[in-house]
């Protein structure tokens, strides 16, 4: 059996597809068995709704009269420094981002109340954002200050780029200190009392496509509300971790770099985020559709929480000093 995405499109513009969840899909194929499963079902959705650190927006905020050359410059956006140094009137915020007068953990645990994130989720609500620039000035681009609101509706362009997103699995967080420590995987109480994770697990886009036959560059997906592509794979992706025989991966594996128009996303599905003692962040929703071409396929997806493993590993001392140490594996059905 097998079926082409150029069949599953057709099928998708006559309203003839049949689509259904990762979730759905478990039962289906118990019940029904993979063969006539995968006969039956054209598109599996997947998705996830986590803090995804390393995203970003590109700004394109137009020309002034007179010009100014942000490159080479400083550039603020309500306070948080942007990255200036492209062209005339490019910019970068990245979600990490602090205001410079944040006194960060010098008050700990730092309360980072406000970030990159946060104006990314301001900007995508249409609020104003105060934005500041100062400049060294050229014959072709005289000015050397501005200060001014931006409106997501007004300026040129709002892209968001993220360079690693949706991990393939991830850690589970524990402290087995006897302090309470403070980390981008939340907080952790000592002596084991409690634990974090970070993962959709059975929803999970790339652990319902372990081998990434199906996700990969140009994949059109949802992200933040709205229209997105898989631009690359992202930074730190691994494929070649320990797998189980179902070959999801049992430690962090494959990331993907996403790309999409920010003007079209939706305000709810991309929140700015703080995390005590560690710093700001952005939430994201990500949401990617999974066609089914073969009996391959459809068993991939239907991989239950109960099939996945994640690691565990002490944020307290294994973590930070880079030991290789994993404390056990637990599914996420157990967590």
């Amino acid at each position: 059996m097998s079926k082409t995405i150029a069949e599953i499109n057709e099928k998708i513009r006559k309203g003839q597809a049949v689509v259904v969840t990762a979730e759905e899909v478990i039962d289906i194929v118990k019940t029904k068995g993979a063969k006539k499963a995968a006969t039956e079902v054209d598109v599996v959705t997947t998705g996830t709704f986590s803090p995804m650190c390393s995203s970003g927006a590109f700004l394109n905020l137009g020309h002034t009269t007179p010009r100014i050359k942000f490159g080479g410059g400083t550039a603020y956006l309500n306070d948080v420094p942007v990255y200036a140094g492209l062209a005339a009137v490019d910019v970068f915020i990245g979600a990490g981002a602090l205001p410079d007068n944040d006194p960060r953990n010098k008050v700990y645990p730092g309360e980072f109340s406000y970030g990159g994130g946060h104006v990314i989720e301001d900007l995508l609500a249409g609020k104003d954002v105060r934005f500041a620039a100062t400049a060294y000035g050229t014959d072709c681009y005289p000015r050397k200050r501005v200060e001014t609101l931006i409106n997501i509706n007004d300026i040129n362009d709002a892209i968001l780029f993220n360079i690693r997103n949706a991990y393939q699995n991830y850690n589970v967080a524990v402290n087995l200190s006897d302090r309470t420590i403070y980390t981008y995987m939340g907080v952790l109480k000592p002596n084991l009392g409690n634990a974090n994770y970070s993962s959709a697990g059975q929803l999970s886009p790339l652990l319902n496509d372990p081998l990434y036959k199906t996700i990969g560059v140009g994949t059109k997906i949802l992200l933040g509300g709205g229209v997105g592509y898989v631009a690359w794979h992202g930074t730190q992706h691994n494929p070649d971790v320990l797998r189980s025989d179902n070959r999801v991966p049992r430690r962090g594996a494959g990331t993907l770099a996403l790309i999409g128009d920010l003007k079209q996303m939706k305000p709810g599905w991309l929140r700015g985020a703080s995390f005590i003692g560690y710093g700001v962040t952005m939430v994201l929703s990500i949401g990617v559709p999974i066609p089914v071409l073969s009996v391959e396929i459809i068993l991939h997806t239907a991989v239950s929480d109960e099939e996945i493993l994640a690691p565990i590993v002490d944020y307290s001392d294994a973590y930070p000093n880079m030991k290789p140490d994993i404390m056990g594996e637990v599914s996420y059905a157990q967590l």
